[in-house]
Order: structure tokens, then sequence, then C-alpha cells
């Protein structure tokens, strides 16, 4: 008797599977931060096993897109269905101004609790941590982020500035929260020497270039550009990192929530992370390991994010961190 019933529960599933993508059809606009051969990469795979659906997107920096999105809702309603941003900061300003839906159906069961909103609004699709980046010839191989205190360390730092760059800004935010750092651990960078630059890409080129010998950054940069032979290598340091996860959301103004929603579960089902995998991040399920090259996150601990909080502080944050190091 269990056979004909176990038949019968897959062919349910098999229907319910079919209904769900027959129903993903029409047009569906993406604006995303994204690298721009990765938005290519993820549209085109979501098309092939969204056959009827047509995606159209347009790719910008998280701080774009909230602009471009803000000037849309003044004129009467975005014209993007679905967000990828950088960080979970973009996605809290969305939530706070009632711009999200929440999407129940999303397949979170591979996710950590940490990495997508408890009320559903918004998902991460990857891992990537701000750690040390430090050139192969320093003196110094960086452990803790209290080593670039250090006089080895002295005038040879650069990190990116929270003005221009969404995972700076996150990490100003948790290690602002974090015991033994807050915003001293900022001043004391100062007084060091270190610089601010706009973005990660600039500290990147300082640090394998020997212009400085260790900057703060999100680790694929380094990592990748090692595994090419670059003079670089990317530290986790031992009291934890902070994280973006370019999480995605449906906008509550969509004209297409079917097909929405299918871009959401594709991006978070094993397909779509399998993709994050090959384009060189860590994806958010973590059974399926690191890309190859890159070390394992296991044993790295991964600091908290509390995204309400930092997006109340954010000016301020902004402020004191112009302060410190100019805007």
């Amino acid at each position: 008797m269990m056979k004909p019933i176990t038949t019968a529960l897959a062919c349910l599933a098999l229907l319910a599977f079919v209904s769900s993508a027959e129903a993903a059809s029409g047009k569906l606009t993406l604006y995303t931060s994204m690298l721009e051969a990765d938005a290519n990469h993820t549209v085109q795979a979501f098309e092939k096993a969204n056959p009827g659906v047509t995606m159209s997107w347009t790719r910008g920096g998280s701080t774009e897109i909230l602009n471009r999105l803000r000037a849309e809702y003044a004129a009467g309603g975005a014209q993007a269905d679905v967000v990828l941003l950088a960080d979970a900061l973009s996605l809290e300003a969305l939530k706070a101004d009632h711009r999200l839906m929440p999407d129940p159906d999303a397949p979170v069961g591979s996710l950590a609790k940490a990495l997508y909103d408890p009320d559903l609004t918004y998902f991460g699709t990857k891992i990537i941590t701000t750690g040390i980046a430090y050139n192969t010839g320093a003196p110094m191989k960086p452990a803790s982020w209290k080593d670039l205190l250090k006089p080895e360390a002295k005038g040879r730092v650069t990190l990116p500035s929270p003005l221009y760059s969404g995972a700076a800004s996150l990490f100003l935010a948790a290690m602002k929260a974090q015991p033994g750092f807050g915003l001293d651990y900022f001043e004391k960078l100062k007084a060091n020497g270190a610089v601010a630059t706009k973005a990660n890409g600039a500290v990147l080129t300082a640090v394998a270039g020997g212009e400085k010998l260790y900057g703060i950054i999100v680790d694929y940069m380094p990592l990748r550009e090692a595994l090419k032979g670059a003079p670089v290598a990317f530290a986790f340091p031992v009291e934890g990192v902070s994280t973006i996860t370019e999480p995605v959301a449906i906008l509550s103004g969509t004209k297409n929530a079917e097909a929405a929603k299918a871009f959401v579960s594709f991006v978070l089902s094993r397909a779509g992370q399998e993709l994050a995998l090959e384009e060189g991040f860590y994806p958010a399920d973590s059974s399926l390991g690191p890309p190859k090259g890159f070390p394992s996150l296991k044993g790295v601990k991964l600091l908290g994010f509390d995204g309400a909080k930092a997006l109340k502080d954010v000016q301020s944050n902004n402020m004191a961190f112009a302060d410190l190091f100019g805007g």
C-alpha cells in the first residue's frame, strides 16, 4: 500500500512544481549592484529555468539604485519588480519605507537565520566578509584587527569609506558594536596613519602595488587576485568579520509577483547557489563549500548585524568617520 501512496505524493509534488513554473511568465525587471558579468549570468540562467519569463535588468551601485527608486516612487511608482543589492542595510532602508513585499514561500531551509530578514522581506544570496588583505612582502602577517594598530603597520594601512561603500558601512557598524573596539578602534587606526579611500577596489590596488601593505577589504577581491598570482593574501581576523550578503527582495509594487517570487526562489535554490559558487563567491548555502581556491569559512567568526540599528545610526556613523578620515 505504501508504494502507490508514495507515487501519488510524488506526482502531486511534480504537478505543484509544474503549476508554479507555468505561473512564472511575463516580464520581470531587476535592479542590481551585482557585477555586470554576474548579473548577466544570473539572468540568463533564470530565464533558462523559467522560459515563460523575459527579464530585463539595470545595474548600478547600491546608493545609486536606492536614489533611482526614490525618484521613481516620487514620480508614481518603481519600474523594477525585484532588487538584488550589495548589503542588508540598503534593504533595511527599503523595508523601513514599506517598499518590500514579504515572501513567506521563499526557500530559506539551507540558510542560517542570520542571513535573512526574520520578517521574510529580504534574503541573503552570498556570504562576503570584510577582513584584512596584506602584501605578501609585508613584514607582519595580520591575524587580529589589533595588528593594524602595531608599529609595523604605521602609515601602511588603507580602508574603504562608508560614505561610498556599503560593505564599509556595515564593517563600521559591526565594529562599533564589538566590546573592546567601538569608534575608538577607528580613532586608533587614524592615529597609526591609516588612510581612507573611496572603495574596496582602490584598497586592493594600493596593497597589491605595495603603496600600502595592509588593507581592510571584502574577501573575494584579494582572494581572486591571489589565485592569478598577485602578491596579496587575505586574513580572517580572530575577533570575527562583518558580512554582506547581497540580499534579494521583491518590491511591494511589483506588477508580476509570481515571476518575482520565482526569481527569489531561483537564486536561493541549489542551482542558484551553485551559480554564486561559479562566480567566485561564498554561497549563502554553506553546504556547498567555498569557491575553488578559496579557504573554508569553517571556524571563521561572523560578527552579528542589527540592521534596524545600523540604519538608524548610519548618518552619525558616516559623520564620525568623515571627521576622522575626511569625506
